[in-house]
């Protein structure tokens, strides 16, 4: 037993050596269980404390917050989105086939790797969304899906965040930052209310967009399965199954949510023409 402690013990020593120390001393780098606690403190506040807070009180009003709330997750997207374009996938010096992590403090590697950082800070940001939902009784809207995009999500992106911030594995925060972009641009319309969410029938092509990323994510992360790449072969495939179990998700969703409301909707539209057609029938019998 005390064999297994110290081997386990000594590859975790050396794993720990692999790390990104330029992010060492950052807010929860040091390890992954602050992130594990904040989420797991998170599924318990939706699904447990917060329903039971909000049992006998009526739903808040919170269309201020939400536009506030909002508008700042569009900015701090549209910035990250903005830093790892001009400094990493749309620079010119970045391969869409091969890009190591620069390990340097060069200032695009800095750059990169700041922007990825903050990226990974907005994913515990983003558990406000539920939060929002408890507090307004949209239980509807808290699916299996969204406590699960947004419950795991942070834990899973720590290893990338402590061990290859930049590189190949931004390509994910590259396009989810342009993802989130237009999904908090549509929450922020909805936000302001009826006159607004009229022109919102939008919202299924958004789902579409966020499967097109992971597809192409996935995609973009397998292929280094075929190309030699000085990049984590084990990272790159964490990565990738990652994309491909959040797009079986999406997809059960889209199929649920989706094509299942237009099956009926084409079935109540086609009782009542047949229920036209009856009456129709009776004024000539």
């Amino acid at each position: 037993m005390a064999a297994l402690v110290d081997s386990i013990a000594f590859y975790t020593n050396k794993l720990w050596e692999l790390r990104d120390t330029r992010v060492d001393g950052w807010p929860l780098m040091s390890s992954p269980l602050p992130a594990m606690a904040i989420c797991l403190a998170y599924v318990f506040i939706v699904k447990v404390l917060g329903p039971k807070f909000m049992e006998n009180r009526p739903a808040y009003d919170l269309r201020r917050v939400l536009l506030f709330y909002n508008f700042f997750q569009i900015v701090v997207n549209v910035w990250v989105f903005y830093e790892l374009s001009r400094y990493g996938w749309l620079s010119g010096n970045y391969s869409f086939f091969c890009q190591p992590v620069d390990y340097s403090y060069d200032e695009s590697a800095y750059r990169v790797l700041r922007a990825c950082y903050v990226f990974y800070l907005s994913k515990f940001v983003d558990l406000f969304d539920t939060i929002f939902f408890v507090l307004r009784k949209k239980s509807n809207q808290i699916t299996m899906l969204h406590i699960i995009h947004h419950g795991w999500i942070p834990t899973t992106l720590w290893p990338g965040i402590r061990y290859v911030c930049g590189g190949h594995g931004s390509f994910f925060a590259f396009l989810n930052s342009l993802v989130h972009v237009v999904m908090y641009f549509y929450y922020f319309l909805a936000a302001m209310g009826p006159q607004v969410q009229k022109y919102l029938g939008w919202k299924k092509y958004l789902t579409t967009f966020q499967m097109v990323q992971f597809v192409t994510a996935s995609i973009h992360c397998f292929q280094l399965l075929f190309v030699d790449c000085d990049f984590p072969y084990l990272m790159s495939c964490w990565i990738g199954l990652h994309e491909v179990f959040f797009l079986l998700m999406f997809l059960n969703f889209y199929r649920h949510t989706y094509q299942k409301n237009k099956k009926i909707h084409s079935s109540s539209k086609s009782a009542i023409t047949n229920n036209n057609n009856d009456s129709d029938s009776k004024k000539y019998m």
